[in-house]
Protein backbone atom coordinates (compact mmCIF):
# COMPACT_ATOMS: atom_id res chain seq x y z
CA UNK A 1 0.00 0.00 0.00
CA UNK A 2 1.05 3.42 -1.16
CA UNK A 3 1.92 5.96 1.71
CA UNK A 4 -1.47 7.95 -0.44
CA UNK A 5 -3.62 4.84 0.49
CA UNK A 6 -2.37 4.86 3.89
CA UNK A 7 -3.04 8.69 4.29
CA UNK A 8 -7.12 8.45 3.05
CA UNK A 9 -7.54 5.56 6.17
CA UNK A 10 -8.55 6.95 9.77
CA UNK A 11 -10.20 9.52 11.32
CA UNK A 12 -11.03 12.66 8.76
CA UNK A 13 -13.78 15.24 8.56
CA UNK A 14 -17.27 14.03 7.74
CA UNK A 15 -18.35 14.63 4.49
CA UNK A 16 -20.93 17.42 4.11
CA UNK A 17 -21.60 17.51 0.00
CA UNK A 18 -21.75 14.79 -2.97
CA UNK A 19 -19.19 16.27 -4.83
CA UNK A 20 -16.95 16.02 -1.81
CA UNK A 21 -17.90 12.06 -1.23
CA UNK A 22 -17.03 10.91 -4.66
CA UNK A 23 -13.15 13.08 -4.49
CA UNK A 24 -13.22 10.85 -0.72
CA UNK A 25 -14.61 8.03 -2.54
CA UNK A 26 -11.83 8.48 -5.69
CA UNK A 27 -9.19 8.41 -3.14
CA UNK A 28 -10.10 5.05 -1.49
CA UNK A 29 -9.84 3.62 -4.64
CA UNK A 30 -6.53 4.27 -6.20
CA UNK A 31 -7.79 7.90 -7.52
CA UNK A 32 -10.41 6.64 -10.04
CA UNK A 33 -13.11 8.87 -10.59
CA UNK A 34 -16.46 7.66 -10.24
CA UNK A 35 -17.77 10.82 -12.34
CA UNK A 36 -16.16 8.68 -15.23
CA UNK A 37 -18.95 6.40 -15.55
CA UNK A 38 -23.02 7.25 -15.42
CA UNK A 39 -23.82 3.59 -13.53
CA UNK A 40 -21.20 4.39 -10.59
CA UNK A 41 -21.89 7.53 -10.27
CA UNK A 42 -25.89 7.60 -10.12
CA UNK A 43 -25.29 3.97 -7.77
CA UNK A 44 -23.02 6.33 -5.67
CA UNK A 45 -25.20 9.19 -5.77
CA UNK A 46 -28.21 7.16 -4.42
CA UNK A 47 -26.16 5.85 -1.34
CA UNK A 48 -24.85 9.00 -0.40
CA UNK A 49 -28.64 10.12 -0.18
CA UNK A 50 -29.73 7.08 1.32
CA UNK A 51 -26.52 7.32 3.86
CA UNK A 52 -27.03 10.61 5.04
CA UNK A 53 -29.22 10.94 7.44
CA UNK A 54 -28.25 7.57 8.75
CA UNK A 55 -24.67 8.35 9.77
CA UNK A 56 -26.54 10.84 12.35
CA UNK A 57 -27.63 7.54 13.98
CA UNK A 58 -24.01 6.41 14.67
CA UNK A 59 -24.11 3.10 12.67
CA UNK A 60 -21.31 1.10 12.61
CA UNK A 61 -20.06 0.67 8.58
CA UNK A 62 -18.31 -2.57 9.49
CA UNK A 63 -21.95 -4.12 10.97
CA UNK A 64 -23.71 -3.04 7.82
CA UNK A 65 -20.87 -4.92 5.78
CA UNK A 66 -21.46 -7.81 7.20
CA UNK A 67 -25.39 -7.44 7.52
CA UNK A 68 -24.85 -6.77 3.47
CA UNK A 69 -22.86 -10.34 2.81
CA UNK A 70 -25.67 -12.63 5.45
CA UNK A 71 -28.58 -10.59 2.80
CA UNK A 72 -26.26 -11.90 -0.69
CA UNK A 73 -26.24 -15.22 0.91
CA UNK A 74 -30.58 -15.32 1.10
CA UNK A 75 -30.63 -14.37 -2.88
CA UNK A 76 -29.59 -18.29 -3.92
CA UNK A 77 -31.74 -20.14 -0.87
CA UNK A 78 -34.44 -17.98 -2.52
CA UNK A 79 -33.97 -19.00 -5.70
CA UNK A 80 -33.84 -22.70 -5.11
CA UNK A 81 -36.77 -22.23 -3.10
CA UNK A 82 -38.87 -20.96 -5.74
CA UNK A 83 -37.34 -23.63 -8.19
CA UNK A 84 -38.27 -26.84 -6.12
CA UNK A 85 -41.48 -24.91 -5.11
CA UNK A 86 -42.44 -23.70 -9.31
CA UNK A 87 -43.48 -20.52 -7.61
CA UNK A 88 -41.88 -17.31 -8.92
CA UNK A 89 -42.76 -15.48 -6.21
CA UNK A 90 -39.80 -16.62 -4.75
CA UNK A 91 -37.52 -15.59 -7.27
CA UNK A 92 -39.00 -12.41 -7.25
CA UNK A 93 -38.20 -11.59 -3.75
CA UNK A 94 -34.73 -13.00 -4.46
CA UNK A 95 -34.61 -10.07 -6.95
CA UNK A 96 -35.48 -7.82 -4.60
CA UNK A 97 -33.01 -8.68 -2.22
CA UNK A 98 -30.77 -8.50 -4.40
CA UNK A 99 -31.14 -5.32 -5.01
CA UNK A 100 -30.82 -4.27 -0.98
CA UNK A 101 -28.04 -6.40 -1.16
CA UNK A 102 -26.55 -4.13 -3.84
CA UNK A 103 -27.97 -0.85 -1.45
CA UNK A 104 -25.91 -2.60 1.48
CA UNK A 105 -22.84 -2.79 -0.28
CA UNK A 106 -22.75 0.80 -0.62
CA UNK A 107 -24.30 2.27 2.61
CA UNK A 108 -20.97 0.67 4.33
CA UNK A 109 -18.84 2.61 2.65
CA UNK A 110 -20.76 5.71 2.30
CA UNK A 111 -21.34 5.71 5.84
CA UNK A 112 -17.71 5.32 6.82
CA UNK A 113 -17.00 8.22 4.29
CA UNK A 114 -19.99 10.54 5.57
CA UNK A 115 -19.28 10.01 9.06
CA UNK A 116 -15.56 10.31 8.41
CA UNK A 117 -14.89 6.74 10.08
CA UNK A 118 -13.23 5.26 7.07
CA UNK A 119 -10.26 2.61 8.05
CA UNK A 120 -7.95 0.02 6.99
CA UNK A 121 -9.76 -2.81 8.84
CA UNK A 122 -13.14 -2.06 7.11
CA UNK A 123 -11.74 -1.76 3.95
CA UNK A 124 -10.16 -5.30 3.92
CA UNK A 125 -13.26 -6.08 5.68
CA UNK A 126 -15.64 -4.68 2.49
CA UNK A 127 -13.40 -5.95 -0.21
CA UNK A 128 -13.49 -9.41 0.88
CA UNK A 129 -17.17 -9.23 1.64
CA UNK A 130 -17.94 -8.25 -1.89
CA UNK A 131 -16.44 -11.21 -3.33
CA UNK A 132 -18.48 -13.27 -1.09
CA UNK A 133 -21.43 -11.39 -1.95
CA UNK A 134 -20.12 -11.52 -5.82
CA UNK A 135 -19.85 -15.32 -5.68
CA UNK A 136 -23.66 -15.77 -3.84
CA UNK A 137 -25.55 -13.68 -6.71
CA UNK A 138 -23.97 -14.90 -9.36
CA UNK A 139 -24.29 -18.51 -7.96
CA UNK A 140 -28.31 -17.86 -7.74
CA UNK A 141 -27.60 -18.00 -11.80
CA UNK A 142 -26.81 -21.40 -10.91
CA UNK A 143 -29.41 -22.31 -8.52
CA UNK A 144 -32.04 -21.42 -11.37
CA UNK A 145 -30.12 -23.56 -14.03
CA UNK A 146 -27.17 -21.43 -15.28
CA UNK A 147 -24.03 -23.71 -16.53
CA UNK A 148 -21.86 -23.93 -13.59
CA UNK A 149 -18.69 -23.40 -15.52
CA UNK A 150 -20.27 -20.20 -17.32
CA UNK A 151 -21.07 -18.78 -13.63
CA UNK A 152 -17.55 -20.31 -12.07
CA UNK A 153 -16.16 -18.49 -14.89
CA UNK A 154 -17.47 -15.36 -14.48
CA UNK A 155 -16.91 -15.34 -10.70
CA UNK A 156 -13.36 -16.04 -10.98
CA UNK A 157 -12.86 -13.19 -13.69
CA UNK A 158 -13.64 -10.54 -11.12
CA UNK A 159 -11.94 -12.49 -8.59
CA UNK A 160 -9.46 -11.78 -11.03
CA UNK A 161 -9.85 -8.15 -11.70
CA UNK A 162 -9.96 -7.17 -7.96
CA UNK A 163 -6.93 -8.77 -7.24
CA UNK A 164 -4.62 -7.36 -10.00
CA UNK A 165 -5.70 -4.11 -8.59
CA UNK A 166 -4.69 -5.05 -4.95
CA UNK A 167 -1.64 -6.38 -6.10
CA UNK A 168 -0.42 -3.60 -8.02
CA UNK A 169 -1.75 -1.54 -5.09
CA UNK A 170 1.49 -3.24 -3.35
CA UNK A 171 3.66 -2.10 -5.74
CA UNK A 172 2.99 1.54 -5.83
CA UNK A 173 0.42 2.00 -8.63
CA UNK A 174 -2.26 3.49 -6.70
CA UNK A 175 -3.50 5.03 -9.94
CA UNK A 176 -5.37 2.43 -11.88
CA UNK A 177 -7.33 5.25 -13.86
CA UNK A 178 -10.08 3.00 -15.51
CA UNK A 179 -13.48 2.18 -14.88
CA UNK A 180 -14.09 -1.20 -16.32
CA UNK A 181 -17.51 -1.82 -18.23
CA UNK A 182 -17.50 -4.92 -15.25
CA UNK A 183 -17.25 -2.92 -11.97
CA UNK A 184 -19.53 -4.56 -8.87
CA UNK A 185 -22.45 -2.80 -9.38
CA UNK A 186 -22.61 -4.03 -13.02
CA UNK A 187 -22.69 -7.71 -11.43
CA UNK A 188 -25.26 -6.95 -9.40
CA UNK A 189 -27.34 -4.97 -12.01
CA UNK A 190 -27.10 -8.41 -14.42
CA UNK A 191 -27.77 -10.58 -10.97
CA UNK A 192 -30.89 -8.77 -10.58
CA UNK A 193 -32.20 -8.37 -14.23
CA UNK A 194 -31.30 -11.56 -15.17
CA UNK A 195 -32.95 -13.33 -12.01
CA UNK A 196 -36.33 -11.19 -12.50
CA UNK A 197 -36.57 -12.44 -16.49
CA UNK A 198 -36.34 -16.09 -14.82
CA UNK A 199 -39.09 -14.91 -12.64
CA UNK A 200 -40.74 -13.47 -15.59
CA UNK A 201 -39.99 -16.14 -18.20
CA UNK A 202 -41.13 -13.70 -21.23
CA UNK A 203 -41.41 -14.67 -24.93
CA UNK A 204 -41.90 -18.38 -23.79
CA UNK A 205 -38.18 -18.30 -22.76
CA UNK A 206 -37.37 -20.66 -19.36
CA UNK A 207 -36.32 -19.16 -16.37
CA UNK A 208 -33.13 -21.41 -16.88
CA UNK A 209 -32.82 -20.39 -20.21
CA UNK A 210 -33.05 -16.78 -18.84
CA UNK A 211 -30.07 -17.43 -15.76
CA UNK A 212 -27.77 -18.86 -18.87
CA UNK A 213 -28.45 -15.59 -20.80
CA UNK A 214 -27.27 -13.72 -17.16
CA UNK A 215 -24.29 -15.91 -16.96
CA UNK A 216 -23.05 -15.43 -19.68
CA UNK A 217 -23.64 -11.64 -19.88
CA UNK A 218 -21.50 -11.77 -16.57
CA UNK A 219 -18.90 -13.64 -18.23
CA UNK A 220 -18.44 -11.42 -21.31
CA UNK A 221 -18.88 -8.40 -19.28
CA UNK A 222 -16.60 -9.66 -17.12
CA UNK A 223 -13.53 -10.45 -19.56
CA UNK A 224 -13.54 -6.90 -20.99
CA UNK A 225 -13.37 -5.65 -17.98
CA UNK A 226 -10.41 -7.59 -17.02
CA UNK A 227 -8.88 -6.85 -20.31
CA UNK A 228 -9.41 -2.93 -19.59
CA UNK A 229 -8.06 -3.18 -15.95
CA UNK A 230 -5.32 -5.32 -17.48
CA UNK A 231 -4.08 -3.30 -20.89
CA UNK A 232 -4.07 0.23 -18.12
CA UNK A 233 -2.25 -1.78 -15.77
CA UNK A 234 0.70 -3.28 -18.34
CA UNK A 235 1.14 0.40 -19.03
CA UNK A 236 1.31 1.80 -15.48
CA UNK A 237 3.45 -0.74 -14.81
CA UNK A 238 6.38 -0.03 -17.44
Amino acid sequence: MSAHDQQSFGRSEPVETLDAYFDRWSQLHGDLDPRGSSLIRGWLTFAYRVAKPLTRTGLSPNGVTIVGVVVAGAVPLLCWIGINASNSVWLWLAVAVTALSGLLDNLDGAVAVISGRTTRGGYVLDSVADRFADAALLGALWVVGAPGWIVAGAVFIGFVQEYARARAAIVGVSEVGVVSISERPTRIVIAAVFLGLAAWAPYGVAASSWASIGATAAFATGLIGLAQVGLTLARRLR
